[in-house]
């Protein structure tokens, strides 16, 4: 029996080219109107083929083009787009094999087959495919966002594909390699969580009889390629899902340069490419301009940069890809060989103002000078510098390409200003938003239950080590590459510092989820680990919760109330602080979770207004500087 497609109301407004009030009047002023075959009263479905006949014979239904009038019915008929247009590539690419598939169509598409034969007899299989990609490919409610051709094209000449096997891990629909496939790969194989876009991309490579091999699931969790590397891997992967699998993947082996903090997911993205590369292959990644100077991702950019796996930052103009109103970044990574000796510069190159099609060739020709000889020095100002990797590992590890361009003079100083002052005031704007929401507690003149610290570490439901302190010894220390986190470190929220000639009475090993209580401060201060690989330095307390009782920015968060400076401090007035003492809420788990979120945001708004500090006395420095020379100019008389 064969059943024919339905359209609801909304659909079919869509199909006419009218507002949904205009359908709801010809259901009421029309007699002959179709009437509903399912749904439901406040949603109903009606044939497709008997709302085509009554539009047409109203007058209502313009007559189109084969391919726009099939999109049309099938973008009706499916459950969704990329289903339909899937559903109908297959049938294309069975007609381009010469296979026999009429027995096996879904009842919902043999109303179409007219259309789609028509279409490939006038197109041919991969040109009906191509019309009806254009159509599903504009811009629609709901619809996800493929990566543009021009900034795909970009990012493959970058990786230098020609010739070799290519691989996307969120291969999307497959622009990424359709753009491979353009420039000559020999090869293309990609992952997606989405079946129904997964379908897409094997489907146009299949219909180019590109070798390929494309498969369904989540990279990061169900990694369908592990073990297998590749000439290179291109990707625009997700940004800014924190579900992304921290809990389970705590031990993954990918994690070669530090755990993912589970607010970093892009960062374990670039971890999870480098896996699949080749050594000496590369990896180019479309990512957020904020994970090149997050706080949270400063330790594992620092690792990239020292053992020579990224080579390459690139800012790109506004609208390189979604989201559109972002200008993002493209990270260029190559996975070292064992025996490469690290290389002393890192291309950054700001790109950010223009159009990509106009600014590609130039963005390749210096990444091509730069990589046959990353010892020559490469300063184009405002444009493009090879900084030396020592430079970038200070304290903020800040990869942002405007921060690192040669020094500039006359207008150049006047754009950097400018740049400078749009970065603070981007800052000063996400304010709000990084401020955790809070109201006043209803039940605010309770006593709540509290245990201190050494009750909790008696329970189990943490451990306290320390403080260590320092060897009063000239015995040399014990040999370590790892740094040590210092008080000064811990309280300024900076970088582990590198191992002090004075020894340590203990070595330990800090690990995430550990929360670093200085035992001498002015303030109680206490920082949860995320990434960090390194020691804990003298005079620290280190408190490590059992995740089954206690969550740990929950726990910090407790600890730095001004109630517990009183109560962890010494009697003597002295700026010394015995956490043992203090005092913590007893709340389930599920809420201090909730809790401990909020605290994590606080500490985000604390670095954003570390970085905005910087940032003003950046903007201060230019304006004086600008000033002074006459690059810049008062905008406006005295008042």
């Amino acid at each position: 029996m064969q059943v024919n497609p339905t359209i609801t109301a909304a659909e079919i407004a869509r199909l006419a080219g009218v507002g949904r009030a205009a359908v709801s009047n010809w259901r009421k002023r029309y007699a002959d109107f179709p009437t509903p075959v399912g749904g439901t009263s406040a949603s109903p479905e009606f044939d497709l083929t008997q709302v085509e006949k009554w539009l047409r014979g109203q007058g209502k239904l313009p007559e189109l083009a084969t391919a726009d009038r099939l999109w049309r019915r099938v973008a009706a008929a499916s459950d969704t787009p990329a289903a339909g247009l899937a559903a109908i590539g297959e049938l294309l690419l069975a007609r381009q094999r010469g296979q026999r598939v009429r027995r096996t169509v879904d009842p919902y598409l043999k109303p179409l087959l007219p259309d789609v034969d028509a279409l490939a007899d006038e197109l041919g299989p991969q040109g009906a495919f191509d019309e009806l990609w254009q159509r599903f490919s504009a811009p629609a409610p709901g619809r996800s966002f493929a990566t543009p051709d021009d900034s795909a094209d970009l990012m493959v000449a970058l990786a230098d594909v020609a010739g070799g096997s290519v691989f996307d891990p969120t291969a999307g629909s497959g622009a990424v390699l359709r753009a491979a496939a353009r420039a000559g790969c020999a090869s293309a194989y990609g992952q997606e969580l989405d079946t129904d876009l997964a379908r897409l991309a094997r489907l146009w490579l299949a219909l180019r009889d590109v070798p390929s091999e494309v498969s369904d699931g989540d990279s990061l969790r169900a990694d369908a390629f592990a073990g297998r590397t590749f000439d290179a891997v291109v990707s625009h992967p997700p940004f800014g899902l924190t579900n992304w699998g921290h809990e389970e993947l705590g031990y993954d082996p990918r994690w070669e340069y530090g755990l993912p903090p589970r607010t970093e997911p892009e960062l374990a993205w670039v971890q999870h490419a480098l896996s699949h590369v080749r050594p000496g292959g590369h990896v180019v990644l479309l990512m957020p301009p904020a994970a090149a100077g997050r706080r949270a991702g400063r330790r594992i950019r620092a690792e990239l940069l020292r053992r020579g796996a990224l080579r390459a930052v690139v800012a790109l103009p506004g609208g390189a890809a979604a989201p559109h109103a972002v200008p993002l970044h493209l990270w260029v990574l190559s996975r070292p060989a064992a025996d490469a000796p690290a290389p002393a510069r890192a291309l950054l190159i700001d790109a950010a103002d223009g159009k990509i099609a106009e600014l590609s060739a130039r963005v390749v020709a210096v990444w091509r000078a730069f990589t046959a000889d990353s010892d020559r020095e490469i300063e184009e100002v405002g444009f493009a510098r090879a900084v030396p990797i020592i430079e970038l590992l200070d304290e903020e590890v800040d990869l942002t390409p405007a921060r690192r361009q040669p020094t500039a003079t006359g207008e150049r100083t006047g754009e950097h200003l400018v740049r400078t002052r749009d970065r603070l005031a981007a800052i000063v704007g996400d304010l709000p938003a990084l401020m955790p929401r809070v109201t006043p507690a209803t039940d605010g003149a309770v006593a709540p239950l509290t245990a201190s610290i050494a009750d909790l570490a008696r329970t189990g439901a943490l451990q306290l080590i320390g403080p260590v302190r320092a060897r009063n010894t000239d015995e040399p220390d014990q040999p370590s590459e790892m740094p040590v986190l210092t008080v000064r470190d811990v309280v300024e929220g900076s970088e582990p510092s590198p191992r002090s000639e004075k020894p340590l009475g203990q070595a330990i090993a800090v690990a995430p989820g550990d929360v670093l209580v200085p035992m001498i401060a002015r303030r109680l201060t206490a920082r949860v680990i995320t990434t960090e690989k390194a020691l804990l330095g003298a005079n620290m307390y280190l408190l490590r919760p059992n995740p089954a009782a206690l969550d740990p920015w929950f726990l910090a968060g407790q600890l730095r109330n001004s109630a517990n400076e009183k109560q962890a401090s010494s009697l003597s007035g002295t700026l010394r602080f015995d956490v043992r003492r203090a005092l913590v809420r007893r709340l389930p788990l599920d809420e201090q979770r909730v809790y401990g979120e909020a605290f994590r945001r606080l500490d985000a708004f604390e670095s954003a207004m570390r970085q905005a500090a910087r940032l003003g006395a950046e903007l201060v420095q230019l304006t004086a500087d600008g000033l002074a020379q006459g690059a810049v100019r008062p905008d406006g008389k005295p008042e």
